[in-house]
């Protein structure tokens, strides 16, 4: 037991195998007490269509990182720092208020890093709940909240250092910030600008999830609408990232809000044509559209024989394929096509080819 009693740096022997040990031991259980704690936080936040594995995935590593810190702590619980080191005691300012601010300022910063993960996982979680339901709403409204929530972590974490490492007096600094509170104001102004917006979205409902929109120039399927900016996936596979203050500030079209889809072409027969040949084909294509399936109203399908031309014979074809899938019209429109060709075949009438011009010499 004299052994025990031997000191070393003002400390006994005990006092650092404790310190040692304790720091070991939270080396070696980090792993497990985090996968345990993951599986217990999966226990009451569970789904079917969630596996827990990515729980584990997600917290795993913030709550290491917490276990180690906590650790640390307690390991130097058993020691002190040698008098013979003459360093200023930890209220006054020098190595040790660093350090000792320096570990509060990383233990809540790893507290937040474990709200925030468990903040995904159930943004996780309600995704998938939202999945089961008819609505859309819930599927981008889930990870706008899930946004925001996250936000309201940082700056909490961020007024908890404020107030707990530095003793300021928090509430004391937001209204006392006047004139800095504007300023600040002003330069998040697009930022403000952008949050009002996403909540005009959710409110006024001019898209959902998944919808197709048009904007200016970009077109494509919302893929989620964040409280600064919306997602968009164009048709050639590039993710395009839009402030939602434009948006909102700008006329935008929600394609898949139609109930139908507009087809328009003409069809361009030759000069010499007869008269009843014409007919013919005005009356057959008139009854190829009506009789598909895939069109909206066929009594609004027209076929008419709308210009004599100086090289042609213009036959316009109009109609409305049926709900907004560009897939579903452009199979329509080819499905059209093959007939129109057979009946031009069967009635053996040829389009007319583009005339070439020759430039007469003065």
């Amino acid at each position: 037991m004299k052994l025990f009693s031997l000191e070393i740096l003002e400390n006994t022997l005990l006092d650092l195998l404790w310190c040692i040990g304790t720091l070991v031991f939270g080396i070696l259980i980090k792993r497990y007490f985090s996968i345990v704690l993951s599986k217990v936080l999966y226990r009451f936040i569970r789904h079917d269509r969630v596996p827990i594995y990515t729980c584990i995935d997600l917290l795993r590593k913030p709550l290491e990182v917490f276990i180690i810190l906590m650790a640390i702590f307690l390991a130097f619980m058993h020691i002190k720092v040698p008098d013979a080191w003459h360093l200023t005691p930890i209220h006054e300012f020098g190595i040790r208020m660093v350090v000792w601010k320096g570990f509060q300022m990383a233990l809540i910063v790893s507290f937040t890093w474990i709200l925030i993960r468990i903040t995904k996982f159930l943004g996780i979680v309600f995704q998938e709940k939202a999945a089961l339901t008819d609505s859309r709403l819930d599927d981008q409204f889930v990870p706008f909240t899930k946004d925001l929530v996250i936000v309201a972590l940082v700056l909490l974490s961020f007024f908890s250092m404020l107030g707990i490492v530095f003793k300021i007096d928090v509430i004391a600094l937001i209204t006392g910030l006047g004139i800095g509170g504007l300023a600040i104001a002003l330069a998040a102004r697009e930022t403000l600008e952008n949050l009002f917006a996403s909540l005009t979205i959710f409110v006024d409902l001019p898209f959902l999830v998944g919808d197709t929109i048009m904007l200016d120039k970009v077109t494509g399927d919302v893929e989620s609408i964040g409280f600064r900016s919306t997602r968009i996936r164009t048709g050639d596979g590039s993710l395009v990232t839009i402030p939602n203050r434009m948006l909102t500030n700008q006329a935008l079209e929600n394609l898949s809000q139609r109930n139908y889809r507009r087809v328009r072409f003409v069809l361009k027969l030759q000069l010499d044509t007869p008269l009843y040949k014409v007919k013919t084909v005005v009356e057959g294509i008139q009854q190829i559209v009506v009789n598909h399936p895939n069109i909206y109203q066929p009594d609004t399908g027209k076929t008419r024989f709308d210009t004599i031309g100086e090289t042609s014979m213009d036959v316009l074809v109009s109609f409305h394929v049926a709900g907004n899938d560009v897939i579903k019209q452009n199979q329509t429109k080819e499905e059209i096509n093959y007939q129109i060709l057979a009946l031009l075949e069967q009635e053996g009438v040829a389009l007319a080819y583009p005339a070439l011009r020759i430039p007469t010499l003065p």
